[in-house]
């Protein structure tokens, strides 16, 4: 087969990931907050992009300089001039000196009978700013305190810092401990506090990175536990508490072992509590009511990371049409403007052609820069309300009412790919009469239905359970499989196994540790009502 050079056209489609497109997709599944932070950033960047204002135009000055009153600059009568001052003491004679011309300087001097200077020693403007220069302060503004009439004026900017708890365990350190070696153990195991005020459990690597023995971190160990907040810097929940009923002076023998056992406390085994500690019942309610009264979390007090206000993305409000009216809320869109007039100025003087070429980018990227960003917002909109379209019954009745819905019937639905709805309902949140929810949270499984009818939402048979659980009686518990017996009976069909994940991930015990916490709440009630009918016997 011989080898031959010919030319060939052909013809096919392919995506080409331009810098404008990935920064559209990009755009598209940042929540409001980095969003604002990148076109911030942008601002900075480019010089053609400015911040839109709703304010109107800065209003002009009057043309005529010397009117400060009426618009015709006449007198209104009142014996005041145009200045404000009276007009009554103004004589003519004075009038005529003023508009009288006074001549060159030494005709001026001839007629004075002296110098000038020693007239007018200096100007009064240069008087008056050296006078006030020298001058001490006189007010409480003037020495910098006090409001300022500046309007960048923040007062913020004088309240006090917050005082966190490694700062606080710092300045303890600081007088608790005079030898550098010490100081610096001291430092290290401060800083591995975390907020809740605990330290790692292994501390076994702390004297081999600095090079000390364990016995000196042991002491050095021993005095932060007894720095404020009391319980800071223990390595367990036992010992935390130990270190706070040690500060109280109760740890005895009997509070020592129900520490040691907190375990069954959390099970509400109160028998074998009772049975380890060797007291009473009396005894042992007392004693895990004071083990209730400590802070198993000392180092909460001194606050922990700040938060973040979560604003939503989109508003859902009942319509006067008995439908949904679905808007964006306009605070969480950054609103930029291509500045064109300084683009055509700037055209006009530049003369080398990298300037040109620098200015024509940022035109172009500051224009697909505010197209991304209405096509981010439209984006929004249509996802938005189709989600409220599809989950009609759960704005209108609630949770148990959330259909089953995945991104394909949302992406067929508004005739857009599934990875642009992905990204749209990421980091997106819809503020609505039931509170305010992800965006993905309207997206559920479906769980058939056990009569062969339209498949139920998962969140709604978890909704459904947590009701089931909640509504129990203490003397009645229901198990996993009862529960499961009576979704059945409710049209659900459900395996036992995602009950009991549905359970877990709500955080609800199992039917036997609820048996226990439920029977130890009712016997505490009803061991108060018979102290309290003793306290007070009903008169014969």
């Amino acid at each position: 087969m011989a080898l031959t050079q010919r030319l060939e056209f052909r013809q096919s489609q392919s995506l080409v990931m331009t810098p404008q497109l990935m920064q559209a997709i990009k755009l598209l599944q940042l929540s409001n907050l980095d969003l604002t932070t990148f076109v911030e950033e942008e601002l900075e960047r480019n010089p053609l992009l400015e911040r839109a204002s709703d304010d109107g135009p800065a209003g002009e000055a009057p043309a005529e300089a010397a009117n400060y009153g009426d618009s015709d600059g006449q007198n209104d009568g009142s014996g005041e001039d145009g200045f404000g001052g009276s007009a009554e003491g103004f004589e003519p004679g004075q009038e005529e000196w003023m508009s009288k011309d006074l001549g060159t300087r030494a005709e001026i001097e001839q007629t004075l009978d002296t110098g000038l200077d020693n007239v007018f020693s200096e100007e009064p403007a240069e008087a008056a700013a050296r006078n006030a220069q020298d001058a001490a302060p006189t007010t409480y503004t003037e020495w910098g305190g006090g409001a300022s009439g500046d309007e960048d004026y923040n007062l913020e900017a004088f309240v006090a810092a917050e005082t966190t708890l490694s700062g606080h365990l710092a300045e303890q350190l600081s007088v608790a401990f005079t030898a550098p070696a010490q100081r610096m153990i001291g430092q290290y195991l401060i800083d591995l506090v975390d907020e809740a005020g605990y330290l790692p459990p292994d501390l076994g690597q702390a004297a081999e990175r600095l090079g000390a023995s364990q016995a000196e971190v042991d002491s050095v160990l021993a005095v932060l536990q007894k720095f404020d907040p009391p319980g800071v810097c223990a390595r367990s929940l036992s010992e935390c508490l130990a270190i706070q009923l040690r500060e109280l002076d109760r740890y005895d023998p009997a509070m020592q072992a129900l520490v040691e056992h907190l375990d069954l406390l959390a099970k509400r085994d109160i028998a074998a509590l009772r049975k380890i500690c060797g007291v009473d019942d009396e005894d042992i309610a007392d004693m895990i009511g004071e083990i209730r009264r400590l802070n198993p979390k000392p180092g909460m007090k001194f606050g922990s990371a700040r938060l973040q206000t979560m604003v939503p993305d989109v508003y859902v409000r009942p319509g006067p049409d008995g439908g949904w009216h679905v808007e964006l809320n306009s605070d969480t869109l950054p609103r930029v403007l291509v500045n064109q007039t300084y683009y055509s100025e700037l055209s006009k003087k530049i003369g080398k052609d990298g300037d040109k070429s620098y200015f024509t980018d940022a035109l172009q990227n500051a224009t697909w820069l505010v197209r991304a960003l209405d096509q981010r917002a439209r984006t929004i909109l249509k996802v938005a309300t189709e989600i409220v379209r599809q989950q009609d019954g759960f704005f209108t009745h609630g949770v148990a009412h959330l259909r089953p819905l995945n991104l394909k019937a949302v992406a067929d639905a508004i005739q857009m790919h599934e990875s642009t709805v992905s990204r749209v309902t990421a980091n997106k949140y819809m503020a609505t009469n039931r509170g305010t929810f992800e965006l993905k949270y309207f997206f559920t499984a479906s769980i058939a239905s056990a009569d062969g009818g339209e498949a139920h939402s998962a969140e709604a048979v978890r909704h459904h359970i947590k009701q089931l659980i909640d509504s129990e009686e203490p003397s009645a518990i229901l198990s996993d499989d009862t529960i499961v017996e009576r979704l059945r009976a409710s049209g659900i069909d459900i395996a036992r196994r995602t009950v009991a994940k549905y359970r877990e991930a709500m955080r609800i015990p199992s039917s036997v540790q609820r048996r226990r916490d439920k029977q130890s709440a009712l016997g505490n009630v009803l061991s108060t009502a018979l102290s309290d009918r003793s306290r007070n016997p009903e008169p014969a």
